[in-house]
């Protein structure tokens, strides 16, 4: 099925305005991260005194309800976050995570997690990998046959 422009604009799109709040916390963020485990982070971002955190953009309460992964991310970073569009029901969200609510141009942070800090070694590799990631991406060689 097609969809006209003008509907695609419509949509809420909670990735973008995720990627802007956290730009503007001071964070770097990159899209579709890879982890040692085999997931793939909807966004990593880490902040300006390292702390690392995910957020799983949820495009629609199906889209939440077939994600019964989500708690794998836990053990990747010291806060994890559900970024949603304006009209998702907030109240089916685990209360643990943190919440962002977004569309395409703004987002709003509701809800904080609780920190739960990674250790320094993984802490460490993941900040290597995403500078590396993110030097790739930006010299044009987001090639699989070069993951990080």
């Amino acid at each position: 099925m097609l969809v006209s422009p003008s509907l695609a604009r419509l949509a809420p799109r909670p990735l973008r305005g995720a990627m802007r709040l956290l730009e503007t916390l001071g964070h770097g963020a990159l899209t579709e991260f890879p982890l040692r485990s085999g997931r793939r982070a909807d966004i990593l971002s880490i902040g300006m005194k390292g702390e690392v955190w995910i957020v799983e953009v949820k495009s629609g309460v199906p889209d939440f309800r077939a994600d019964h992964k989500w708690r794998d991310y836990l053990e990747w970073c010291d806060r994890f976050f559900f970024a949603v569009g304006p009209g998702f029901p907030q109240e089916i969200l685990p209360p643990e995570a943190g919440l962002i609510v977004s569309d395409e141009y703004e987002a709003v942070m509701l809800r904080e997690p609780d920190v739960s800090p990674i250790a320094a070694s993984r802490r460490k590799s993941l900040t290597l990998r995403f500078a590396l990631l993110a030097a790739r991406r930006l010299s044009g060689r987001d090639d699989p046959i070069f993951a990080v």
